[in-house]
């Protein structure tokens, strides 16, 4: 026996760890984080904080503090994330402009802002300027000919090289996380993955940065969905200067959230939509608290957008309209037509993009990503250019296809033969027949359509920064205006037929093409992203109009209900899947009767599961246990014979306490035992000190028994947020059932590759 002089001496010292020490409770890199340990640690800490309130004035204000940190982190975001997509949207503006021309009276304006500020523009002539000059005019002094078309053809084709060569370089030295749209990655880490760097600051200046590039470049891809990946680099940025949010991931996660709402708030000018779109699309863990504090972020960024005011309309967004005309119940066959069309365009352009995805990443082509990006830079901008509708910035290509036309509009898509006796107000012209400037920008609008669908297939996913909302809704616009010109021009020279007779009399403003344009623009993004309610909402606060929600939502339902009948995967999901990242969809359905035990490991034939006992293993025989495996933790049982479950010790845990241990105490060595027992084990009088590291044992790890159906495992990790599960019958530790083990389960089910998921 030892004696108790020597007992007390050392129980002292083996109780060190009672203190917390540095990097306890954090996570590697590409692991997932334990929800219900980060929400019992914020309770605790919040007990904490509640008690010492009582103490003192000072205490009092430290939780008062404590309590507004939330909402000062939203304040930030919200300030940050909209002067951001501000400059973006200034700078993106100016540069698209540099590929067709300059302002010699100030070179950093745009087209508009430099034919503006001169004072001799009539409204007439608002895009033709003596200070504005085509780079054929500024070189060669020649506006019009072969050789000026020549000349701007080539330096247009020249900037969009040297944009997007710039951009790739960029994304390659400094940030490779900076490609792409983000959202897939996003919702991974929303649902509890740890990707180190992919939110750091780099990644935030060098996105902010290429986005510009690649938006200017003229490439089909659009800047809102890295705009949401920009915005959760803001969150995450101010979420670590407070201890509340940088030491626990879980109310890091509701930061992120809220952040997600900022960036589509920015993004679409949709305050609530961003709220919504959080809840809907990208959010794993989304309470009540979340909900007020992403209005709040998404409030003050679209505030802040609104301030900076890049488009000069006084509006958030670019393609902002408003309309005149209600719409009628015979024109639903349309809008449900155009919703089919988006469903179908959503299945193919997932399935191709994955399938051009896959192929990059198991080909050689994935080896020259900056090869792969000037090549398709170079076809986009050889095909784009003789185009009017092409050359054109996407956003500026759906501003117009949304547009109504007015008596005041100089678009060919408003070349309609006038009536000489027409003597009506502004707003209500009447449905007129098409002129030869309208039937030549359909010829433009069909070839723009299939040009757009083929080239974004190849852009979205190379290695730079990459939106896909903007192409989709061009796609479908486009489509949507051809559509709404056809109906038009059937009611006008057939308003004697049925359907057009109870709505449609001569000389009346019944059909808008332009909403047309928005309900196909809704339906194609619902088609590939497969939202609904968040969809609905940012299309009705981009256009301002209440009374087109029924015709939005029918093509939206219809879009979602076609597309899923193909397959139940949006784009972000199919993409999360071919990048194994392991995220379990709570909109998966699990039907299989599968137990627990079929899934579990050590399965029969595999060595018996790795164990630690609760007093009897040496420092020695620990640290050669978490050499040889690579688990992320432990079960700890009272034996090896009894294997009765005492708890669950994380690896990397155990190895900070034991460095520790070495460290700070004196007397631990290779052969001191570890104990996890409220009191030590009896050692003679001459072994070395015990080590106590009960204080990072999980006293209350996640337990089923082995006749549990799969189903209800995979729904307590869903709606739990597990890492691991362990698996006990009459108490008796038989296996463990870990988030790898779930997700490759489900995959086998399915038919695919379970080796498909390839993260810890």
């Amino acid at each position: 026996m030892v004696n108790a002089g020597n007992m007390n001496g050392s129980g002292n010292l083996m109780d060190f760890l009672d203190e917390p020490f540095p990097d306890v409770g954090t996570y590697e890199d590409f692991h997932t984080i334990d929800w219900l340990r980060e929400k019992s640690r914020d309770t605790d800490r919040h007990r904490k904080i509640t008690n010492k309130s009582k103490e003192s004035i000072w205490e009092f204000i430290k939780s008062l503090l404590d309590a507004w940190s939330g909402w000062v982190v939203m304040l930030l975001i919200g300030l940050l994330a909209g002067t951001l997509a501000g400059v973006i949207d200034l700078a993106v503006d100016w540069m698209t402009d540099l590929k067709e021309g300059v302002c010699l009276s100030a070179f950093w304006y745009s087209h508009e802002q430099c034919c503006w500020t001169f004072n001799e523009t009539s409204f007439e002539d608002r895009d033709k300027c003596p200070q504005w000059q085509k780079w054929s005019e500024l070189l060669v002094n020649q506006s019009e000919g072969a050789s000026a078309y020549i000349l701007n053809y080539f330096l247009y084709i020249l900037w969009a090289l040297l944009f997007a060569f710039l951009a790739v370089s960029l994304v390659r030295v400094f940030a490779p996380y900076a490609c792409g749209s983000g959202i897939p990655e996003i919702k991974t880490i929303l649902s509890g993955f740890i990707i180190r760097g992919y939110l750091g600051k780099w990644t935030l200046l060098i996105k902010t940065v290429t986005l510009v590039l690649v938006v200017s470049s003229g490439l089909s891809l659009g800047k809102e969905g890295p705009l949401v990946h920009v915005a959760c680099c803001c969150g995450n940025f101010f979420s670590s200067l407070f201890s509340k949010y940088s030491k626990n991931e879980g109310k890091r996660r509701e930061v992120l959230s809220a952040a997600a709402a900022a960036g589509v708030s920015v993004a679409f000018g949709a305050p609530i939509g961003g709220v919504l779109f959080s809840l809907e699309e990208v959010s794993y863990y989304f309470p009540l608290k979340t909900l007020w504090r992403s209005f709040f972020a998404a409030l003050v960024a679209a505030f802040t957008l609104r301030s900076i005011n890049p488009f000069g309309n006084s509006r958030l967004v670019l393609f902002y309209v408003e309309y005149h005309t209600p719409w009628y119940m015979a024109e639903l066959f349309p809008f449900i037509l155009l919703g089919v069309f988006g469903g179908l365009w959503g299945t193919l352009f997932i399935r191709c993009n994955i399938a051009w995805c896959r192929r990059r990443k198991t080909t050689k082509l994935g080896k020259y990503p900056v090869l792969e990006v000037i090549v398709v830079t170079a076809i986009t901008a050889i095909i784009a250019f003789p185009n009017p509708y092409t050359r054109r910035s996407t956003s500026e290509l759906i501003s117009e296809l949304f547009n109504d036309c007015g008596a005041l509009e100089s678009s060919q898509l408003c070349d309609y033969i006038n009536d000489p006796n027409m003597t009506r107000p502004v707003d209500d012209i009447p449905d007129r027949p098409a002129g030869i400037g309208v039937y030549m920008a359909m010829w433009q609008l069909a070839l723009a359509l299939v040009f757009k669908i083929i080239i974004t297939i190849f852009t979205f996913g190379m290695k730079i920064p990459s939106g896909l909302f903007i192409p989709s809704m061009a796609v479908g616009a486009i489509a949507g205006r051809i559509v709404g010109i056809g109906v038009e021009q059937l009611a006008y020279h057939h308003h004697d037929w049925i359907i057009f007779r109870n709505w449609c009399r001569p000389g009346a403003d019944c059909v808008t093409p332009g909403l047309y344009a928005m309900v196909g623009a809704a339906a194609c993004l619902g088609g590939v992203t497969r939202m609904t309610v968040s969809l609905v909402v940012i299309m009705f606060e981009l256009t301002g109009g209440l009374e087109y929600i029924v015709p939005l939502m029918a093509a939206a339902v219809t879009s979602k209900w076609v597309a899923d009948a193909f397959g139940k995967e949006g784009i972000y999901e199919a993409h999360i899947h071919l990048n194994g990242y392991p995220f379990l969809d709570v909109k998966d359905e699990f039907t299989h009767r599968t137990l627990a035990t079929d899934v579990m490991r050590p399965r029969r034939g595999e060595p018996p599961l790795s164990v630690l006992t609760q007093d009897s293993m040496t420092v020695e025989d620990v640290e050669t246990l978490i050499k040889e495996t690579d688990y992320n933790g432990f079960p700890v049982v009272v034996s090896k014979d009894s294997e009765r479950l005492i708890g669950f010790a994380q690896r990397r845990e155990l190895i900070l306490a034991i460095k520790n241990a070495r460290q700070r105490q004196d007397g631990v060595v290779s052969n001191s035992i570890i104990y996890f027992t409220e009191e030590p084990p009896e050692v003679p009088a001459n072994s070395p000190h015990p080590l106590k590291l009960r204080r990072i044992l999980n006293l209350s790890p996640f337990t089923v028994t082995d006749h549990t159906p799969m189903e209800t495992v995979v729904d307590i990790f869903r709606k739990l947020g597990l890492r691991q599960c362990l698996v006990t019958r009459s108490g008796r530790l038989l296996g463990i059932i870990t988030k790898k083990d779930v997700l490759r389960h489900m995959a086998q089910m399915a038919n695919q590759d379970p080796e498909s998921i390839m993260f810890n």
